[in-house]
């Protein structure tokens, strides 16, 4: 086991590079969903009342704004080709949207009144969803392929494997993973505690948790062994693994936790502290291909960090009046879509 040191010290601050807006817009909503299409033509956001509004990527004007689920959105999805959107919500259903006309191609039970997580396979037309301990997995047309044996606890996330092999979910007692060929599920990294959310590392070879117990674990996928890192302020809900494996970027207070994954893994060292937000961390997303790592916090800060093990630096910033809602790399990895809790989107590039 490892222990977060939190402690802040006084260091000269590098020159910021700016930050440029390219577009803003506003939903008049609170945004509980934030992502790009794969190709980058269009940014998704999600307000919690219901309603979906696709902007173009280039210059923010409203492509279509769908109707989303009446009781309240609570996740969304985009398929591999950036035709179809999924959307989950209060109403107990599944939706799919096709993007061009904007109108919704299918309307699925979910198993339960409220579906929570919803997820599209990076590599295939399969879309799986989460209602309580219900876990369904669907086609691109909306037909069931199979419905799992229930969760032991209400699912809390799910996350595919890089390669569309497997997914993941978390749960009460750990993590589960899943073949989409299979009926049962492959494997259980079992934890006597609340599991909260999950990432994949890039290659497979981690799961890493965070946790109610204010804990982030890291599972080794071959073996099963798991490493327990502890000491943050509060639950952890961020995590973010670098293109590279390298790094997990961890939230669970006011300082960015970064754990160096090489070599011999994280156990027994030292992370990473990443020191300018005054309020908790609330989002970290790293770029797909590279080592800037984005931050957003209750403090409305957005910060844009440059990742090295000796030398990590905060390029750029930029704080809003309301804290930050949600975080999304560009595809390409050349814009940054910010979003605050006012409904305020903004789309800039260093």
């Amino acid at each position: 086991m490892s222990r977060v040191m939190m402690q802040r010290k006084d260091k000269p601050k590098p020159q910021q590079q700016p930050l440029k807006t390219l577009w803003r817009a506003v939903i008049d909503d609170h945004p509980i969903g934030l992502a790009w299409s794969p190709d980058g033509n269009l940014l998704a956001v999600a307000g919690v009342s219901g309603p979906i509004t696709l902007h173009d990527g280039e210059n923010g004007a409203v492509r279509h704004s769908l109707a989303g689920h009446t009781l309240d959105t609570m996740a969304i999805s985009w398929h591999k080709d950036s035709r179809i959107l999924a959307s989950v919500g209060q109403d107990g259903k599944v939706r799919l949207w096709d993007v061009e006309a904007g109108t919704q191609t299918a309307e699925i039970a979910g198993g339960a009144s409220w579906v929570e997580r919803v997820a599209f396979s990076p590599t295939s037309d399969c879309l799986v969803s989460a209602a309580g301990r219900k876990l369904r997995l669907w086609n691109i047309g909306g037909d069931l392929i199979r419905e799992y044996p229930d969760a032991n606890s209400t699912i809390t996330d799910i996350k595919w494997r890089h390669d569309g092999q497997q997914f993941a979910i978390s749960a009460y007692n750990g993590v589960v993973l899943y073949d989409p060929t299979q009926p049962e599920p492959l494997r259980r990294f079992e934890w006597q505690g609340s599991t909260l959310t999950l990432e994949w590392s890039p290659d497979g070879s981690y799961i890493a948790t965070g946790d109610q117990d204010s804990t982030v674990h890291f599972w080794m996928t071959e073996t099963g062994q798991d490493l327990q890192m502890w000491g943050y302020e509060t639950k952890v809900l961020e995590l973010a693994w670098s293109f590279n494996n390298r790094y997990l970027a961890t939230g669970g207070g006011t300082q960015v936790v970064v754990w160096d994954c090489s070599g011999n893994g994280p156990a027994n060292t030292k992370p990473i502290m990443l020191e300018e937000h005054q309020g908790l961390i609330k989002h970290l997303k790293f770029q797909h291909e590279g080592n800037l790592l984005a931050s957003g916090g209750n403090d409305g800060m957005l910060g844009i960090w440059r990742v090295e093990k000796k030398k990590s630096a905060l390029l750029t910033s930029a704080v809003f009046k309301d804290p930050i809602a949600g975080i999304a790399w560009s595809p390409d990895d050349r814009y940054i879509a910010v979003v605050d809790e006012i409904g305020t989107v903004s789309v800039a590039q260093l």
